[in-house]
């Protein structure tokens, strides 16, 4: 099973990918346009952001809600053995095309090892084991193998083992709701009981889930973002991920699983 400080973002052992290697559009997230390949002007020499403790009020909220998974230490650690793209030039083109295949793969890694941690899974440890074991080997690989992966096509033999461990940990729930792939926008939630809810693919997009209850909710691919979680519990609930949380309103009185940080900024 995965080491989940290995699929947890170390911004010291990266060479500010997410930076450079991303698009910035201006909007209410980015305080400017940026190309992808272009450092961030607020970028510093040591690889260290300018502005890290203004992030919010300098515009650049997009930036606190990012999570790399971890991704963007494997691609300069590993994939480029700590070789960054200033004192080796000729590997940028690759390192930066490589930090968000990286990161799919680990945000699969995120969620099979969420999974193989439960003790609902039982019955599927083994392909849980077994699907753990192909994506670490080709995170382990070098820039051309990573490169070369597809995706979609990886997403696609994940995805039915997260949908069996959805079906498997809210079983016990009796009559479960499906709000799969609902327009959630701006919904009036606060302290709705929303136990094994299926929130998958969900749009709770400045959702008011004040004091609401989502143990043991599947939140897989939800859009959380400017969403009032406050007082909210999400103890247990299933697939829920950093950058998920760092995207909505919190507070000292939401809970949240043990796996997660609470953001600095609420």
């Amino acid at each position: 099973m995965s080491d989940r400080r290995i699929l947890t973002a170390d911004c010291g052992s990266c060479f500010a990918l997410c930076c450079v290697a991303l698009t910035f559009t201006k909007s209410a997230d980015f305080a400017i346009d940026k190309r992808a390949g272009d450092p961030c002007p607020n970028l510093r020499h040591d690889f260290r952001c300018g502005i890290h403790d203004q992030l919010r009020p300098k515009g650049f909220a997009g930036c606190t809600g990012y999570d790399c998974f971890g991704a963007g230490q494997q691609v300069s650690q590993v994939t480029f053995s700590g070789r960054s793209w200033r004192e080796a030039p000729e590997t940028r083109k690759q390192m930066f095309a490589a930090l968000p295949v990286m990161r799919h793969l680990h945000e699969l890694l995120w969620y099979l090892t969420e999974a193989r941690s439960l003790a609902a899974t039982r019955e599927i440890h083994a392909e849980l084991d077994a699907a753990i074991a192909e994506i670490e080997q080709t995170t382990a690989g070098q820039a051309d193998a990573v490169l070369a992966i597809d995706v979609d096509a990886r997403r696609a033999q994940v995805n039915p083992l997260l949908a069996r461990t959805s079906e498997l940990v809210r079983a016990g729930a009796g009559r479960k709701k499906d709000r799969r792939g609902a327009d959630l926008i701006g919904a009036k939630l606060a302290g709705a009981d929303l136990r094994s809810t299926n929130l998958r693919g969900a749009y709770l997009i400045a959702a008011n889930l004040r004091g609401a209850d989502l143990r043991r909710a599947d939140l897989i691919g939800a859009d959380l973002r400017d969403a009032d979680i406050r007082g909210a519990d999400f103890t247990d609930s299933l697939f829920l991920t950093q950058s998920q949380v760092n995207a909505a309103r919190g507070d000292a009185a939401t809970k949240l699983p043990s796996r997660l940080a609470r953001p600095e900024h609420w």
